[in-house]
């Protein structure tokens, strides 16, 4: 069953529409951006950023499985995973959670016959993340694109662009506000999973 998404308006409680606020805002993205980008897991990242920002009593993600989910690879899908018109691939979307926080909703394509027989069992039966399962395959991950899905701050602000004024409303912030699609390669350089990954808004937390 999929957990709630944080809503359009205040996706986070305390952030007010102040220029600074949208400054500290586009701050917290861009350093979750990077932690991103600089670690081959994205759930163990997630973890340590719940840690690092309290985000639940207990800092573990946990994946919650959306149940009788299916869709094809993407149209380049087959063609970066390195798989003929036939190979199986199979398809888990999950939402990775902090305690009831939601972080990310993940779409995996990912070949099981590059998996052991072990892992595809733990990921057909139980919630454990992907990449916590896959882990004993001591796997890299490359990065294919990152986008920010919002921006705080209106295009130009680094050339001296005017910042929106302060409105005294609360910051009206996107349910999904960042974007990774990467590949994850076994030690032998062979293409096992594509994932697409897009979080939420409750990945912001106010300083």
């Amino acid at each position: 069953m999929a957990l709630a998404v944080a809503p359009v308006a205040s996706a986070r409680e305390g952030w007010p529409d102040t220029p600074l606020a949208r400054t500290q805002a586009l701050a917290e993205l861009q350093t979750l951006n990077a932690e991103l980008l600089s670690h081959p897991s994205a759930t163990l990242t997630l973890e340590r950023w719940c840690g690092a920002h309290h985000l639940a009593a207990t800092a573990k993600i946990v994946a919650h499985r959306v149940q009788d989910a299916d869709k094809l690879p993407p149209p380049d899908g087959r063609r970066l995973l390195g798989i003929g018109p036939h190979e199986p691939v199979r398809y888990r979307r999950v939402q990775l959670a902090c305690g009831d926080t939601v972080l990310s909703d993940a779409d995996n394509w990912y070949v099981p016959s590059r998996l052991t027989a072990a892992m595809n069992r733990q990921l057909d039966a139980t919630d454990v993340p992907f990449g916590k399962v896959v882990q004993p395959l001591h796997f890299r991950r490359q990065t294919l694109s990152a986008e920010l899905l919002w921006s705080p701050l209106p295009q130009g602000w680094d050339s001296g662009a005017a910042l929106p004024p302060a409105s005294g409303k609360p910051l009206a912030i996107p349910s999904h506000v960042l974007q990774h699609r990467a590949l994850l390669y076994t030690q032998d350089n062979q293409p096992f999973s594509l994932v697409v990954e897009s979080y939420t808004a409750s990945v912001l937390v106010q300083p």
